[in-house]
């Protein structure tokens, strides 16, 4: 049984490999952070390992191993493996050391199932030195390993890694596939799997995780608190956020997108508000707030900072200067009442 969740081509493109035993030696998984990457490599781990007649069965010794993390042939290579130990801090970067040590367990042969299965989450985290090493092994697939790369930035994967694995894309879910699988999953009332669903952009792992944990939607508040008090605050107020910003973007890019985001979704809020759509709002808890701040801005405002913000996301993943990009942004911020 597959855990993956309304990736249904990627599913069946993978399922026709395995029945005609003909896999690429690595894969490349391209979706936003949370769409259900993980989940897809897992499954394919647990296909090419299960005891079943029809893999993955979910049930067998193989299977709960790979779900409980305790398989000795998967292997997970992300930031959390790059611990520097002499400092104790969480690096920013995956390693040499750690394509190294990958690359010396994928020339032994699979200890206890078929295959040997390296999962690399973050591929675009790799320094140039660990890419380079990478690229080598790829160069010379070894016979029963497959590796697979997980990312959410493409552009920043060198072309030469790219060309060397089988692409298959994640796209986000759809609302209604999220909802569905809240309330046969996790028993989650209509209202609140509808509004996680919409808060969810698509992505089922945020979904889950907000359900078993209010840590997603405290933090949810607390950016669009941050937000409404820069939209009202001065010059000076607007610049300092773009300087936190910009510094939490060089520890964790990953973070100040999902802020980025967050806002290209409420301005998109305002902005439906203002055509006469309520019904269509992402934050639909939110809508009184919505409507008084809609007030505040014209039509043409809310459209040219919808544009600004998706600008700032393409400029910061083609490595910008992200200091001065988010400045900007600010300067375009529209001010309340303007």
């Amino acid at each position: 049984m597959w855990e993956t969740v309304g990736q249904n081509r990627a599913v069946s493109l993978l399922q026709c490999s395995l029945e005609r035993q003909a896999l690429a030696h690595a894969y490349l998984f391209v979706g936003p952070p949370h769409v259900g990457k993980m989940t897809l490599a897992l499954d394919l781990a647990k296909a090419l390992n299960c005891e079943a007649a029809e893999p993955p069965c979910g049930r067998c010794a193989s299977c709960q191993k790979i779900a409980a993390a305790k398989h000795a042939d998967i292997q997970v290579i992300d930031l959390a493996g790059s611990r520097n130990s002499n400092e104790a801090k969480l690096q920013t970067e995956i390693g040499i050391d750690q394509i190294r040590a990958m690359q010396h367990s994928a020339s032994l042969p699979p200890f206890e199932g078929r295959f040997k299965v390296f999962i690399i989450d973050g591929a675009e985290l790799m320094s140039h030195e660990a890419a380079n090493c990478l690229l080598k092994t790829l160069e010379e697939p070894v016979g029963r390993v497959i590796f697979v790369l997980l990312t959410a930035s493409e552009r920043l994967l060198p072309a030469t890694i790219i060309s060397r694995c089988q692409r298959l894309e994640l796209p986000p879910l759809s609302a209604a596939e999220i909802e569905t699988a809240l309330s046969s999953r996790c028993d989650v009332g209509t209202p609140r799997a509808d509004l996680l669903a919409r808060l969810s952009n698509g992505c089922l792992g945020w979904a889950l995780s907000a359900v078993l944990d209010d840590s997603p939607l405290k933090q949810r508040t607390e950016r669009l608190e941050r937000l409404l008090k820069v939209t009202s605050g001065d010059g000076e107020g607007r610049f300092d956020y773009a300087l936190q910003l910009a510094t939490q973007f060089g520890q964790n890019r990953e973070s100040v997108t999902e802020i980025l985001g967050l806002w290209l979704r409420w301005w998109r809020d305002l902005l439906l508000i203002k055509a006469g759509c309520p019904g269509l709002i992402t934050n639909a808890d939110l809508e009184d707030t919505l409507t008084s701040r809609a007030g505040d801005y014209s039509l043409l405002e809310i459209r040219d900072f919808i544009t600004s913000i998706q600008a700032a996301l393409v400029q910061l993943k083609q490595n910008a200067n992200p200091q001065l990009v988010l400045e900007v942004l600010m300067l375009s911020l529209p001010r309340r009442g303007g």
